[in-house]
């Protein structure tokens, strides 16, 4: 599958309809991502999820690589083990899979991430005309505009701090197989770039290798 290709210098509309929603994590990979829509415990995961209000799926899902850097820190509460987060001011590229959502279902995803209870609409105008909008001060509450593709913004989320600001986490196995999952279910990156990819982002650096990896792949 081809790789788009991000307008760094797109200008958006103030109340787009539809946005792109990207992720970098695990929910790269539609069935962890259908949770978050749809609702429900999926395996391996100690949280439940209320779903958001609007249930379909996204209509497209297309791989993209984001500037950038991916890292691992904090513990989740989900998982155990470090979170995956971006930090957009760092050097290098991450790969991401950007889903296109209603802007209602961008805000009820994130409203999840933040551990908030989604069913408000998240006013987008501030990260839209600055590139950068802070809800709060937890992980997961600070939107970015990474550009525009195919007329919508292409939009995350992240923590307010980067990547030299926090101890690095190693992220546990079954959290690593769903991001992997994502990235080659996206079809743009093979087993072995997905693996070394991974195995040299800040928290998985040192504690697991792209062999590693490359097994859990394999499972």
């Amino acid at each position: 599958m081809s790789l788009y290709v991000i307008d760094s210098g797109w200008a958006a509309s103030p109340e787009p309809k539809w946005v792109w929603y990207t992720s970098y994590g695990s929910n790269m990979y539609l069935e962890r991502l259908a949770y978050y829509i749809k609702g429900g415990q999926p395996p391996g995961a100690s949280k439940k999820y209320p779903g958001c209000r609007d249930r379909r799926m996204p209509s497209r899902s297309v791989s993209v690589e984001l500037q950038g850097a991916l890292y691992f820190a904090t513990e989740s509460l989900v998982w155990g083990g470090g979170r995956a987060f971006y930090d957009p001011t760092a050097d290098g590229k991450v790969f991401a899979r950007a889903h296109l959502v209603s802007a209602s279902q961008f805000s009820d995803i994130a409203a999840q991430e933040m551990y908030r209870s989604p069913g408000e609409d998240i006013d987008l105008s501030a990260v839209l005309s600055s590139g950068v909008a802070r809800l709060g001060d937890g992980r997961y509450e600070t939107l970015v505009l990474a550009g525009g593709l195919e007329k919508f913004p292409v939009l995350t989320f992240t923590a307010p701090w980067g990547v030299v600001d926090v101890s690095p986490v190693p992220p546990t196995s079954a959290y690593l197989r769903f991001i992997a999952s994502g990235l080659l279910e996206a079809g743009s990156w093979d087993a072995g770039t997905v693996a070394a990819y991974l195995a040299k982002s800040p928290g998985a650096a040192g504690h697991w290798t792209a062999e590693e990896i490359r097994s859990l792949i394999a499972e």
